[in-house]
């Protein structure tokens, strides 16, 4: 895909706020020829902030930094191709407000190459759930287990990974499934007070932590994995 076309599908992008699957898969592709050299990563990093500066002070500047966001997202992934390669001695705090907690959410999802369990009491955050969709896209197994009552709540998107063909699992007893953790390839486990919803990075005070202890990733494995069992 020559650079003009690839300006024309980020100019197209933009207006519809995000980058759809298709665009995504099209990126990844140009991105994966330039493994070895930085000069269309640069490129594509230098057109999309000048793509994007141009709706900065129009109405549409909200969709235009979290359509520069999830085109960074993907320059990010592909500049530390082998960050994933060794965890064991991973251990990582995130705070919010702000978006360091997803950001790093949706890295890890983009990381993914088997499998990727998630526990999490409500997903609301349709930032993170096109992660976990596009995750799933790429032949990743993905689990998901929440709660029954928060899948009802408005803005929930429980039904819509189900339509993307995702595995979902509800608690059904009158207690709440409040569990919020993931785990990742076996490799790393995320686990925190973070909901995955817009509040929890606009507002509120949360926090996951990422780690790579292989004794927490078992416990954490174990307990989703009886979950599962229970549920389904």
């Amino acid at each position: 895909m020559d650079r003009t076309s690839i300006e024309q599908m980020l100019s197209s992008s933009l207006q519809d706020g995000k980058l759809s699957r298709s665009e995504k898969k099209v990126l990844r592709s140009v991105l994966a020829l330039d493994a070895g050299e930085s000069h269309e990563r640069d490129w594509i990093r230098n057109r999309t902030f000048l793509t994007a500066q141009e709706s900065f002070s129009g109405p549409d500047a909200k969709k235009a930094v979290e359509w520069l966001e999830d085109v960074m997202g993907l320059l990010v992934s592909a500049e530390r191709p082998g960050r994933q390669q060794s965890t064991e001695d991973v251990a990582e705090v995130h705070f919010s407000p702000g978006n360091d907690c997803r950001h790093r959410i949706q890295e890890l999802l983009r990381g993914a190459t088997s499998n990727v369990d998630i526990c999490v009491f409500t997903i609301t955050d349709d930032r993170i759930t096109d992660s976990i969709i596009d995750t799933h896209g790429r032949g990743v197994q993905v689990r998901v287990i929440s709660d029954n009552d928060k899948a009802h709540d408005p803005g929930s998107d429980l039904s819509r990974l189900r339509r993307h063909g995702l595995p979902v699992a509800f608690d059904q007893t009158p207690d709440h499934m409040h569990h919020k953790f993931a785990v990742f390839d076996g490799q790393l486990v995320l686990s925190g007070s973070y909901n995955w919803t817009r509040s929890a990075a606009d507002r509120n005070e949360e926090n996951i932590v990422v780690n790579g202890d292989l004794r927490l990733i078992s416990a954490f494995q174990r307990r989703f994995d009886e979950l599962w069992k229970e549920l389904t």
